[in-house]
């Protein structure tokens, strides 16, 4: 499994997108559907009409990474279809990708320390 950093922004696209499209594809739809800059360093995450692919797209300084994953025995679950994006945790990416149910992780935030006088 390939893990994202906590600070990194992951967006996931609630409506299926056509799995055709390659990583340029995609891009374009970043910019063009989904309002957004696919080369900021955000982690795209996109869902065929079947339930059981994913595909996940980003920027990572050098080049275009495009990941691709089709679970075996059971589906991906994923948020309502709708149209937009909503944002994912790190932790909530994990479990997706795992095939297990994200939407019962809550994330807390930490609060950062400070150095007192």
């Amino acid at each position: 499994m390939i893990a994202a950093s906590a600070g990194v922004k992951i967006m996931i696209a609630t409506r299926p997108v056509d799995f055709r499209k390659g990583a340029d594809g995609l891009a374009a739809l970043v910019r063009e559907q989904l309002h957004d800059d696919p080369f900021a360093g955000t982690i795209f995450v996109f869902r065929s009409k079947r339930a059981d692919r994913l595909k996940i797209f980003a920027w990572d300084g050098s080049g275009l990474v495009l990941l691709w994953k089709r679970l075996e025995h059971s589906a991906f679950r994923w948020p309502p279809i709708s149209d937009g994006v909503m944002r994912l945790s790190a932790s909530q990416l994990a479990a997706l990708m795992d095939g297990l149910d994200w939407s019962r992780l809550h994330t807390r935030d930490i609060a950062q320390p400070s150095a007192t006088s």
